[in-house]
């Protein structure tokens, strides 16, 4: 597996790099967001390690310019950032974040991180193809079209919607949806609601229903 890993200082891009390679992992560092994108171009990481605050581009920005190339779209990115705010969490998830891990950072718990990153993944869905009423949603192309127009939506937006509706009519819990979005990630109830009302703002009102109390699920 290869890894992309990106921060500013030294110290940790050589801590870090040496341990994820006794691991086994095939690692490349930057330490700037600009190079960061230019390297994955090249370099087609399984996973991003990004730190979040960065001279000339941070994380944020990187993630998200990461995000909109299509052969870099749905490779892992993991946050590293030394501040646990809320608003930079969601700011985070939005840009299309995978998890995040805060520092100090420990090797044995970032390890463990990447490994139930790269096992959810492993585990999504076979159903590769979804279409319900005016909604049609296919996972290998990262493609959602509603009434016959492509709309964009963040990665874990889309995630999101995909994973509503492969049981149509089902009630997922808050916390089994967090745990299959998210994962081990520290999340809470308003950035599930906040990526609710994104995905409600480009599809309209009718499809994903609220169960108060309980969680969500998608109707017609």
């Amino acid at each position: 597996m290869k890894i992309l890993l990106v921060d500013d200082e030294y110290d940790i891009l050589e801590f870090l790099s040496y341990n994820l390679k006794k691991e086994g992992f095939v690692v490349k560092t930057a330490n700037n967001g600009k190079l960061a994108v230019d390297i994955a171009q090249r370099f087609k990481p399984d996973l991003i390690i990004l730190d979040v605050m960065m001279p000339e581009m941070d994380g944020i920005s990187t993630c998200s310019e990461i995000r909109e190339i299509p052969s870099l779209s749905d490779v892992l990115i993991l946050f590293l950032t030394a501040r646990a705010e809320e608003y930079s969490e969601l700011a985070g998830f939005a840009a299309g974040a995978d998890d995040y891990v805060t520092k100090p950072i420990k090797p044995k718990l970032l390890i463990s991180r990447i490994k139930a990153l790269l096992k959810r993944t492993s585990n999504k869905s076979q159903q590769k193809v979804i279409n319900i009423g005016d909604l049609h949603i296919d996972i290998d192309k990262y493609e959602l079209m509603f009434k016959n127009n492509k709309i964009h939506l963040a990665k874990k937006e889309f995630n999101l919607l995909y994973y509503l509706m492969t049981v149509p009519g089902k009630v997922f819990l808050r916390e089994d949806i967090i745990t299959n979005i998210w994962g081990e990630a520290h999340v809470g109830d308003r950035t599930l609601d906040v990526h609710i009302r994104k995905i409600r703002e480009k599809i309209g009102e009718n499809y994903i229903k609220t169960v108060k109390g309980v969680g969500y699920k998608f109707d017609i």
